[in-house]
């Protein structure tokens, strides 16, 4: 059998990838070059070729998987390596993902438009040379544009989403010559076999209640369905936006947003003291224990701490809702951190970025970059084992049934 040692420049990589060839013969031999990049780096990890024998082998080949790659001459299909009891690793593809070519594009962009930083300028020249025009990046958006499109508008027929997490981050837009805050609002959900999966991210000109019935409004019209807990911060126009589209949906109010809001109220000499009050209270075993540990946080910073014990009593409810649910599920259903995570991933970006040339190129970044954190979940291990709560879901519904018909009687 033939042995191939291939050496792969970085420049030819990106001319590949970001020229203008639309030969599928090239695309064809990019895929066989690629693939046969990576079984070189499998054999490189593990010290040994397929079957060989020897003394310094590190662990063995468990077959492969697929992994489409969007490249600038056609969609490719790459066999990636998977290692038994361990991680095949590989940094080969790391700057020509769908979210580094959306950041690429949004600089490009800049410079074509004449709204570019030095900074950017000189980043756009390093990564894609001096000669670009205009109708150059546009038909590059024209090929990456349709394929984030579709995914962020998929249908949400095909599974039930008991759990749903909502957050939004503020963003600087070039619009008609002006730069304007906008809101982008982000969902993702658990859905009923224990997988988070992004719902999808839409640009709204505010985090106002109208904005936010929008973006809901968008999902249920893709059929999002089966939403038992929403869980999210206290912004007011987001709440009531909840409220209005999930009637009969448990809220949960985020806890750290919460206990910030507590802490904030409190006079700092006290801080120290009542943190660990305040959360004994929302990790208590049940809402009569919670109830309880309350009043006794109360009385005793009634006094002494008005203005955060105002915020603890009025937001104690919501802020325990997730109390009512199963013990093994509260942890991660009760704050929005997950969503800071994915947030702080954008943040990256846009620090780059600063300023989006436009309000396409927002979605354009975001949405290639979710898509790519979204394959990784749908891929990767269960964010929750969900037969328990499934169980105790049909016997809350039981039980709603058998009260209704004592009722009747």
């Amino acid at each position: 059998m033939a042995q191939y040692q291939i050496s792969v420049d970085s420049k030819l990589l990106q001319q590949l990838f970001l020229g203008n060839s639309q030969d599928a013969g090239v695309a064809a031999l990019l895929e066989s070059v690629l693939n046969q990049v990576l079984q070189a780096q499998a054999s490189e990890q593990l010290a040994a070729e397929p079957y060989e024998r020897t003394e310094d082998r590190q662990g063995y080949r468990n077959g492969t998987y697929p992994h489409q790659l969007t490249t600038r001459v056609g969609t490719i299909t790459l066999r990636v390596p998977r290692i038994r009891n361990g991680k095949f690793s590989t940094e080969l593809f790391a700057r020509y993902q769908r979210s580094e070519q959306a950041l690429v594009l949004a600089l490009m962009e800049m410079v074509v438009n004449g709204i570019s930083t030095r900074k950017v300028t000189q980043i756009t020249e390093e990564l894609c040379g001096t000669e670009f025009s205009k109708s150059t990046v546009s038909d590059l958006c024209k090929r990456l544009d349709p394929i984030v499109n579709a995914w962020n508008n998929r249908s949400l027929r095909d599974s039930r989403y008991p759990f749903v997490i909502v957050d939004a981050l503020v963003l600087k837009v070039r619009e008609e010559g002006r730069v304007r805050a906008r809101g982008v609002m982000l969902a993702y959900g658990v859905n009923a076999d224990g997988y988070r999966e992004i719902l999808g991210l839409k640009l709204g000109d505010s985090e106002s209640e109208a904005s936010w019935s929008e973006f809901f409004s968008w999902l249920k019209i893709r059929d999002l369905r089966g939403v038992d807990l929403i869980v999210s911060d206290h912004h007011g126009g987001l709440v009531r936006a909840i409220r209005t589209h999930f009637q009969g949906v448990t809220w949960q109010r985020c806890q750290t947003h919460f206990m910030r809001n507590i802490l904030d109220a409190t006079p700092k000499t006290l801080q120290e003291e009542l943190y660990p009050r305040v959360r004994a209270i929302l990790d208590a075993p049940d809402m009569d224990t919670a109830r309880m540990l309350l009043q006794q946080v109360l009385e005793a910073y009634e006094a002494k701490a008005p203005k955060a014990m105002s915020i603890l009593e009025a937001g104690f409810e919501d802020a325990t809702a997730v109390l009512m649910f199963p013990e093994r599920y509260r942890k991660r259903l009760r704050t929005t951190n997950g969503m800071e995570r994915l947030n702080e991933e954008i943040r990256r970006r846009e620090r780059v970025i600063r300023i989006f040339p436009n309000r396409e190129s927002v979605v354009r970044l975001i949405g290639a970059l979710l898509m790519e954190i979204d394959e990784k979940w749908t891929s990767g291990k269960k964010y929750l084992e969900m037969t328990e709560y499934l169980e105790w879901q049909q016997t809350q519904v039981q039980e709603r049934k058998t009260a209704k018909v004592t009722h009747i009687r």
